[in-house]
């Protein structure tokens, strides 16, 4: 059985690897050069685009929109190993922020295979609303399936290419996730099948225009810059130095008001 998985594994983790590397699609195996993410940075996402929840009611995507970030994970739910993994990691990054998923932001994951319904849809549901453990989670991650021309108009929207191998009777397609602003508009993409806590908290930060986190956060967020080549936020050496210039300055224009204040009441009395 696992020397069976073993070239799909191959197959689906390929595009990840080598969307991270930054190969262009010339250097990719053939099978591969359809399959990737394009990214479409500040583009707005079809808000009107039909859809079915977990429980099989007919929604648009634009109702999860309005008021909060949006992550946005697309997957399939029959995938035997790339989308468990991406999945797995998710739930994992989610537990460990201090924001919780209906509260400060969404999750919605949505098939791409138009042949999954809501059956499929409310089982990964259950089993990860399980994993994260959180309360309130069942009104704020959504597990979505739809038909056919409305999974490709949203692919094509937010970049993401996949291909049907006929040999392991699985799709090829990429690995990662977006985080989108809560009027619908492509913020950032974190791309693999691990995403650090640290870059998934900062893109929802951004993606919520300053409306979430507290101040130290916010000023973390500061000290970070996000590449879009790899999907990962990195320090910036000079925005460190000069947020602890500005405080350092502020300290010692504290400290010297202070000791005047004090040297003012002393030659008063």
């Amino acid at each position: 059985m696992k020397m069976r998985l073993l070239p799909g594994l191959l197959l689906a983790l390929a595009p990840a690897a080598l969307g991270a590397q930054g190969l262009p699609a010339d250097a990719r195996p053939a099978q591969l050069r359809e399959v990737g993410y394009d990214q479409r940075l500040g583009e707005a996402v079809p808000l009107d685009v039909a859809l079915r929840d977990e429980d099989g009611r007919d929604v648009t995507l634009g109702q999860y929109f309005g008021k909060r970030p949006v992550v946005l994970t697309i997957v399939y739910y029959d995938c035997p190993m790339l989308c468990t993994l991406s999945l797995n990691a998710l739930a994992s990054a989610l537990a460990t922020l201090s924001f919780d998923v209906g509260r400060e932001f969404e999750v919605v994951t949505v098939s791409f295979d138009p042949r999954e319904g809501p059956d499929l849809a409310r089982a990964k549901k259950a089993a990860y609303l399980q994993r994260y453990k959180r309360k309130g989670a069942d009104a704020g991650w959504h597990f979505l399936t739809g038909d056919e021309a409305s999974l490709k108009r949203l692919t094509a929207a937010v970049g993401f290419r996949y291909a049907w191998d006929e040999r392991t009777k699985q799709f090829a397609h990429p690995a990662g996730l977006l985080v989108l602003t809560p009027d619908g508009r492509i913020s950032r993409y974190l791309y693999g099948v691990e995403y650090a806590p640290k870059d998934l908290k900062l893109a929802v930060m951004e993606s919520g225009a300053g409306r979430i986190g507290s101040v130290i956060d916010q000023v973390v967020l500061f000290c970070y810059q996000y590449d879009p080549q790899t999907g990962r936020y990195g320090a910036v050496v000079m925005r460190i130095v000069r947020v602890l210039a500005v405080l350092t300055l502020g300290g010692l224009a504290f400290l010297i008001y202070t000791l005047r204040r004090t040297e003012r009441r002393a030659a008063g009395a």
